[in-house]
């Protein structure tokens, strides 16, 4: 496995200075935000897509510090009833599965979406409980008149130019758990996977040791997001696992995103590294820093040291013992 970064931390860096620092870092991998949610500090996508000399100029500045591109990365919502965020979303995502395509980048991190719940729905609508009954008439309703369709056709889009589609499962959006992954997987193709983050999953109550072994048996984790979370079980006592708190409020929010190590222990990073492997996962794990406790730098660097003590960098050996 490689060490990566998603670079969006770094927005305020040139592309050059910020691939100087990651190659500083002893990093081997970058993934780079195109648009919607995570910017475009790092890649003028039309552009690149417009000009052959760009892309190559684009590439020498890469391979010339040992690095590789993991993913593109454009979280948006596509199926969102604000139809102009939608048709950006969607535009930019189309964009950039096929710069990922001319570029041999395999892999397309985004969002699921979440939409409204009827046609008329100005807002989109995240139902999470079964009852009573017209939540899940509305769920019902999301999946089969648009998410569904969606994915269908732009997994079929992606596939067809040889790219993987890494949806975050993360909460608000319909696809939040690797039921709910694999769910929209075997309704549309397997072109369609995770890009796993745990930290998504911990605040959830999924332990992500598991959620591994459920998805990467599918062969459907395209990408993995390296971001810890701290569940300050006090806080949860008073405003549940759904806390609508601003990210700000540290003292008081159920759960917390942090650096990796600083939510949950090492030894649990070394079993999700241990599963990665045993299930065929073999490609970058890619620090997402989202800590409101520490600077990007120390941040940063405490995870680069953590995940650097427990990812598994080589490929086993022959069983000389047995």
């Amino acid at each position: 496995m490689k060490l990566g970064v998603f670079t969006v931390l770094f927005a305020d860096k040139s592309f050059t200075d910020m691939l100087d620092t990651v190659q500083a870092a002893g990093l081997q991998a970058v993934e780079i935000g195109t648009g919607c949610y995570p910017g475009s500090a790092h890649c003028d996508l039309d552009g690149l897509l417009a000009s052959e000399e760009a892309r190559k100029a684009y590439m020498h500045e890469i391979d010339k510090r040992g690095l590789t591109i993991s993913a593109f990365s454009c979280h948006g919502n596509p199926i969102s009833p604000d139809t102009d965020f939608a048709q950006v979303s969607h535009e930019t995502l189309l964009k950039t599965i096929e710069l990922a395509s001319l570029l041999q980048v395999p892999v397309v991190n985004c969002f699921s979406g979440t939409a409204g719940d009827h046609e008329g729905a100005k807002h989109p609508n995240w139902p999470v409980t079964a009852w009573p009954n017209e939540y899940n008439d509305v769920l019902r309703w999301q999946w089969e008149e648009k998410l569904i369709p969606y994915w269908k056709e732009v997994g079929a889009f992606a596939k067809k130019r040889n790219v993987k589609i890494g949806l975050e499962l993360h909460g608000g959006f319909l696809v939040h758990t690797p039921y709910t992954l694999l769910k929209l997987r075997e309704a549309t193709c397997d072109a369609i996977g995770a890009n796993l983050d745990p930290s998504h999953l911990w605040w959830q109550g999924i332990d992500p040791v598991a959620a591994i072994k459920i998805l990467a048996k599918e062969g459907a984790i395209h990408h993995f997001h390296a971001k810890d979370t701290y569940i300050d079980q006090d806080n949860v006592n008073m405003y549940g696992l759904t806390d609508m708190q601003p990210y700000g409020s540290v003292q008081t929010r159920a759960w917390t995103f942090r650096s990796v190590g600083c939510g949950h222990s090492l030894q649990e990073w070394s079993d999700m590294m241990s599963m990665l492997r045993t299930y065929g996962y073999d490609y970058v794990v890619s620090i997402e820093h989202e800590d409101p406790i520490m600077s990007i730098e120390e941040g940063f660097k405490r995870a680069v040291t953590n995940l650097s003590a427990v990812l598994i960098k080589e490929q086993p050996s022959q069983m000389w013992w047995v």
